[in-house]
Parts: C-alpha cells; sequence; structure tokens
C-alpha cells in the first residue's frame, strides 16, 4: 500500500514530548491512518520543557487531529484539558488528547492498553486473579489503576520507596504495599520499571528474583527493548508464561486511533509495522 502524500487538507496528529524523537508511535500510527485509507499523518513534535501549558492551546490553534503525550507533559494536559476522563482523574496524569465536538478531552490508554494485551496475548483475563506490579512511577500507576477496574482480586505493589507505593496502591481498592516476597504468591507478574531495558541503568538485571517465578504463573515485561529481558529470561527458565511490552504499546496507540478518529485500529498492520523495525 503506497503511503498518502500530504496535502493542505491532511488532518496532522502527533506526539509531543521532550525528548520524542526516538517514540515509535509515528510508526503505529502512520500504518493505522494508511490502513484505514485516512488523509491523516501523524509526526514527532519536540517541545519545550516549559511549554506543557500550552500544548492544549497549540492543539485548538493548529487544529491538530489528536495528541499522544508523553514526559514530561502527562500531568500539565491534564491540567489544561477542557474535560478529563475518569481515568486521568484518578490518576492526574493523561497520555492522550482527542477532539470531542468542540472539547479537547485528556485521556489515559496505558493501562487499558495493558489490559487488552495481556488478555490478548495471554488468552486469559485477570479478573479474580492477583497480580504483583514492580515499580510505582506512571507506567505502574496507570497499570495498577486498570487492574483494579479489570477486577483482578488483589494487587501488590513492590517497590523500593515504601511511600511512592502506598500512593500508587490507593488507585485501586483491592491494591497494597507489599514486600518482593508478594510476588511468587500471584498469578500475573508486572515490571513496570526500566530495570532490564537496553540503555537503561540496569540493562543486566532482573528486577525479580529466579526463586520467586514459577510455573503457573504470566509474567509481563513493559520493556520491549531488548525483547527478551533478563526478567523474561529467567522466567521462562522457571516454566512461566511471558510477554514483553509491544503488545501494551501496541493496544495504547490502538486506543489513542480510536479516540481520534472513532474507527476501530488496525491492530495488525499496526503490529506488523511497529515489528518490522524493532
Amino acid at each position: 500500500m503506497t503511503p498518502m502524500t500530504p496535502t493542505a487538507t491532511t488532518v496532522v496528529a502527533g506526539v509531543v514530548g521532550h525528548p520524542v524523537r526516538h517514540s515509535k508511535s509515528p510508526i503505529l500510527h502512520n500504518a493505522a491512518f494508511q490502513h484505514l485509507g485516512l488523509d491523516w499523518t501523524y509526526v514527532a513534535f519536540e517541545v519545550a520543557e516549559d511549554a506543557g501549558d500550552r500544548i492544549v492551546d497549540a492543539m485548538r490553534t493548529f487544529g491538530l487531529g489528536g495528541l499522544s503525550v508523553t514526559m514530561p507533559f502527562k500531568r500539565p494536559v491534564a491540567e489544561s484539558a477542557d474535560r478529563v476522563t475518569e481515568a486521568v482523574v484518578r490518576l492526574g496524569v493523561a497520555n492522550t488528547l482527542f477532539w470531542d465536538g468542540d472539547e479537547i478531552v485528556a485521556d489515559s490508554t496505558d493501562g487499558d492498553g495493558f489490559v487488552l494485551a495481556h488478555n490478548e496475548h495471554f488468552g486469559s483475563t485477570l479478573s479474580g486473579r492477583s497480580v504483583a506490579v514492580i515499580g510505582a512511577g506512571g507506567a505502574a500507576r496507570s497499570i495498577i489503576e486498570a487492574a483494579g477496574r479489570a477486577g483482578a482480586s488483589d494487587i501488590a505493589v513492590v517497590n523500593r520507596t515504601p511511600s511512592s507505593a502506598g500512593d500508587a496502591a490507593e488507585l485501586a481498592t483491592v491494591a497494597r504495599v507489599a514486600d518482593p516476597a508478594a510476588i511468587g504468591d500471584c498469578h500475573v507478574v508486572v515490571n513496570a520499571t526500566s530495570v532490564g531495558m537496553t540503555g537503561g541503568p540496569a540493562p543486566d538485571l532482573s528486577p525479580v528474583d529466579s526463586s520467586l517465578l514459577h510455573r503457573g504463573q504470566e509474567v509481563v515485561d513493559i520493556v520491549y527493548q531488548p525483547a527478551l529481558t533478563p526478567l523474561l529470561r529467567l522466567a521462562e527458565s522457571q516454566g512461566a508464561r511471558t510477554a514483553n511490552g509491544l503488545g501494551m504499546l501496541i493496544q495504547q496507540a490502538g486506543l489513542q486511533i480510536q479516540r481520534f478518529t472513532g474507527l476501530e485500529p488496525p491492530l495488525a498492520a499496526m503490529s506488523d509495522a511497529l515489528r518490522a523495525v524493532v
């Protein structure tokens, strides 16, 4: 399929962040627009760090079709949007700006993207199951909030800083601060930190000791570079089923496509485009 040539009527969407030139989002979104036959294009906007409170106004001024939002602007856009979703109310941050009539709405698709990716990959849901989430940053918080809505029976939040873990645990009524030992008792284990990531501070380490991993668990690392992280390698050696972060990345982008266009996202086409370069 030949990419469309932008014209004066092409709708422009994009991702805003600092830095953002490394983003894989243009690959995913442009593949979706092309597959859907839409006269849309998606680019990366490198925005000055002190300009976060002007992003919503810029979207309105330039008539952008929608924006994906990454660090450090997730909180400023949540505070300046015309309206926010319930997920954003709870999280205090947003990764998506879309139009609803004349209003710009802030939403968060990360957590629901994780849930959808988990369900598709493992053929099971989180309902009635125990989940261990390692980390208490933005990604971890989104996953905790969404896992709670998805019906998890227990969410163990494991983090080096107990106060941060406590704040994150408040996002779901079934969540609690837990010691690493709790990981061994959970059905689903999620690494929501950068440990094990290529180019990160600890690329050769696993955030979980192998003694806590076993057959019957589903282990997810939201890191996707490398595809097989130290955690996933350990989990596989212990008989657990595994998944990396590509599924979550694709699903959260698919939800953004839905918000931007009102159409069902072509997830297979998006996946093929991403996997061709990752």
